[in-house]
């Protein structure tokens, strides 16, 4: 019965199957939405891409206590804060995490386009190309699903954010999308989780440092990254038909 139910669902027409599981799942708790994904829809087919920044404790939590060994991706750009990667062998150690991948931007691309390490400076969307992009191309590889830990209050393109997307070929999973900053705080707080070391400095969203500031707006986490800049996304959630060229 349950490799006929795989059968059934591996042959959904794509679009039908999103609206089905955004139509039984929008409204349902970020641990139904994880139970659903991982182990009835794309059982050892899906992974989660982490960054390990200010919110992600929350959500490797709730990973781990369904699948501790899930695969979850790491983009090492090089480019991180040094607090970030002593948070992420903190996070690791503390859920019981065994299958973080630590996945670097291809070397020789890396020699070519940025010898000095300072691309962010001249072309911020290149360098994002370069450490976060392409490198996740490949390391999305054999999965059909990714999860990803948007949420609709961060603004932006996120406001319309769905519970399922397809996009670019792999679907996409944001359990909470329907949460609300204080749903983060307080699962913090009732799972006693601890906080990025550089929350408490004022940096409520956290990527690479050269492009990563204290929110310069207290009502939009993201504020602080790329400021001054048009730009808002890496690029991740960005449709490759919507991306700058770069390479």
């Amino acid at each position: 019965m349950i490799l006929a139910d795989t059968l059934v669902r591996a042959a959904e027409d794509t679009e039908l199957r999103v609206e089905r599981l955004n139509n039984e799942l929008r409204d349902a708790s970020a641990q139904t939405i994880l139970r659903a994904s991982l182990i009835r829809e794309w059982p050892e087919e899906i992974t989660y891409v982490s960054s390990f920044g200010a919110e992600s404790a929350a959500m490797l939590a709730l990973i781990a206590d369904v699948d501790p060994d899930l695969p979850v991706v790491f983009l090492e750009t090089g480019m991180h804060f040094p607090q970030t990667l002593d948070y992420k062998a903190d996070l690791i150690e503390r859920l019981g995490l065994t299958n973080v991948q630590d996945i670097p931007p291809n070397k020789t691309e890396e020699r070519i386009f940025d010898p000095k390490a300072d691309l962010w400076r001249k072309d911020p969307d290149a360098c994002c190309a370069l450490r976060k992009v392409r490198p996740l191309g490949p390391a999305l590889k054999g999965y059909k699903a990714w999860v990803t830990g948007r949420k609709r209050f961060h603004g932006g393109a996120r406001l319309s954010l769905p519970v399922f997307e397809f996009v670019d070929g792999r679907f996409k999973v944001n359990p909470l999308a329907n949460w609300t900053q204080n749903d983060i705080d307080l699962l913090f707080e009732h799972r006693n989780l601890p906080r990025h070391p550089l929350v408490e400095q004022g940096y409520p969203s956290i990527g690479c440092w050269p492009c990563t500031k204290p929110a310069e707006d207290p009502s939009d986490i993201r504020s602080g990254r790329w400021a001054g800049q048009e730009k808002s996304e890496c690029g991740l959630h960005v449709e490759k038909t919507e991306r700058p060229r770069v390479f």
